[in-house]
């Protein structure tokens, strides 16, 4: 009958659990909910070059024999200069791109801080022995340009300066009878960056050739969390057919994995940010694909058909490439389903609507700070009702404590006889042993969902609060939130009845101690919450117990 104990092991077995979890995922293996290990094996000094053009997978007439690569260059430029790199800038990018394969390799976001020097931007994409990542494309189905390709930078600004666009044009010479110029066109103010590839058949035979856009990075993970919380790093693929798809970089082996689709894109994902091609909706079949190119180093792309040239003949394909942070309002409308890459996981349809009317309060407050605690106390007077029945419940089951011992130790050598005076004292009293623990587990999947929400929010990432808490994704440089929070957690200890078993009893001591060792490592926004939830809560079960005559604390001994 004693309900309060089994929902205590219950919660405690649950921490454990969670605990044990995030042990597995630092020492490198899956984690229980199928998360991601965290990597942290550092990517070879020489995989800045590496990336091999990819196989042809929709086989064409211009197929190569066998499905073999098309060669890495083009015929006569094998000894070509090493490659240049051309700055661009523009008001929220500082970028690379290379002369070989006119490739994207280098990208700093400048509206954001780095995580390892407050004083420099933060670099997304870079190609340096200890960090690879780039964006690359070019073509496939013959021995055509492609990202090993030297390429031309045409004449033209690189520097946005006081223009709201800029266009970046690179052309290749004419390989197997084909030329291939692409361009990068940039929007003020907009991590969004068209991509056109124009070909042209210089050639005296048709061509038919395929287009690819992939993503290669190392497998180290960039981010930021503790060992009691990550988030997943690696490569996503969207599709209408099986929807928003993660991949650990560990799953994906020697041979390359291919997936058929009709339409989607693909990501590399990680903690606040993201990069992503986002092939043209209309271009029709496609084929994804994820390769390991060497040991820690990955590429994920797509193949995009084109139509056969003839001698003279020319095409034109635009992309969207995306390289910047997870801002819903930025990622919704670019692509279907492509603002999922801030991903809530299970509690995504409780956590989007919640993110909406935090943003909505921000608008208001200005600080995200004030709008986090304006949301918590929001959702604990909406659930006030609920949490006043379950407040008056443990008042209640306060109240009858004394007499609860009393039929223990009268009963103490029968059971089932202290059982039926259990249930008919309830009965009398009016009271559910149930009463105090439902209405909160209704509320947990909410709660659970404004943590993933606060968690996930790059517009938390440098946001400041008041006095020393300057960046709300980082913990408290002093701790005072998180003794602030161990204090209110004790006190609501103290506000609860006093379990009548010893074991239980300490548990409840225990559990609060437990947990504030996380918090003193969680993010301060984070810490913040649950504060405030704390405080709140507290004030209403006062309130509750101060009404019904119950006295404030109870004995932890």
């Amino acid at each position: 009958m004693d309900f309060r104990r089994s929902v205590l092991w219950v919660i405690f077995t649950i921490s454990v659990i969670f605990l044990y979890n995030s042990w597995l995922r630092y020492n490198g293996q899956s984690g229980l909910f199928g998360e991601p290990a965290a990597v942290t094996a550092k990517a070879p000094a020489t995989a800045g070059r590496a990336g091999d053009v990819p196989t042809p997978a929709l086989q064409t007439p211009a197929a190569l024999p066998g499905g073999a690569t098309a060669a890495s260059v083009a015929p006569g430029v094998a000894s070509a200069p090493k490659a240049t790199l051309t700055s661009i800038r523009t008001d929220v990018l500082d970028m690379k791109v290379s002369s070989e394969g006119g490739n994207l390799v280098y990208a700093k976001l400048l509206k954001y801080a780095s995580h390892a020097d407050a004083q420099d931007d933060l670099v997304l994409l870079d190609n340096s022995p200890n960090n690879i990542y780039m964006a690359q494309s070019g073509l496939v189905g013959g021995d055509f340009p492609n990202h090993k390709t030297p390429m031309t930078l045409l004449p033209g600004p690189t520097q946005m300066g006081g223009a709201d666009t800029l266009t970046v044009r690179m052309q290749s010479p004419v390989v197997g009878g084909l030329q291939l110029t692409r361009s990068y066109t940039f929007k003020r103010g907009s991590y969004v960056i068209a991509v056109s590839n124009e070909i042209v058949n210089k050639g005296t035979t048709p061509a038919t050739p395929q287009l690819y856009l992939q993503l290669v990075r190392d497998g180290n993970d960039p981010s930021t969390g503790t060992h009691f919380y990550h988030t997943f790093t690696g490569p996503a693929i969207y599709d209408s057919k099986d929807k928003f798809q993660k991949f650990e970089f560990k799953d994906i082996g020697d041979q390359t994995k291919i997936i058929k689709s009709d339409d989607g894109w693909l990501a590399m994902v990680q903690h606040y940010f993201v990069s992503a091609w986002l092939p043209h909706p209309d271009k029709g079949p496609r084929e994804f694909y994820l390769r390991k190119l060497e040991p820690n180093l990955y590429a994920t792309g797509v193949m995009l058909p084109l139509p056969t040239l003839a001698p003279g003949a020319r095409t034109v394909q635009t992309d969207t490439l995306y390289v910047g942070p997870e801002i819903e309002s930025q990622l919704q409308g670019l692509a279907p389903g492509f603002e999922l890459v801030k991903d809530y996981g299970w509690v995504t349809i409780i956590a989007k609507p919640l993110f909406w009317v935090l943003e909505q309060i921000h608008a208001v407050l200005r600080n995200w700070g004030w709008s986090i605690i304006a949301l918590t106390v929001l959702l604990k007077l909406l659930f006030f009702p609920l949490t006043a029945a379950s407040y008056r419940s443990m008042a209640r089951m306060k109240a009858v404590a004394p007499r609860l011992n009393a039929l223990r130790e009268r009963h103490k050598n029968d059971q089932a006889a202290m059982n039926a005076a259990m249930v008919e004292m309830y009965r009398k009293e009016k009271i559910n042993p149930l009463g105090g623990c439902l209405p909160i587990v209704i509320q947990i999947p909410v709660f659970i969902a404004l943590y993933w929400v606060l968690l996930s929010s790059v517009e938390l990432r440098g946001a400041p609060w008041l006095g020393w808490i300057h960046d709300l994704s980082a913990k408290d440089p002093y701790y005072i939130l998180p003794a602030i929070m161990t204090a209110t957690s004790f006190l609501q200890v103290k506000l609860n009845p006093t379990p009548p078993d010893p074991m239980q009893a300490r548990l409840m001591w225990i559990m609060p101690a437990a947990f504030s060792v996380m918090f003193f490592f969680f993010p301060a926004g984070l810490v913040l919450y649950w504060l405030t939830n704390n405080l709140i809560s507290i004030a209403q079960q006062w309130f509750i117990n101060k009404k019904m005559g119950v006295p404030e604390f109870s004995d932890p001994k």
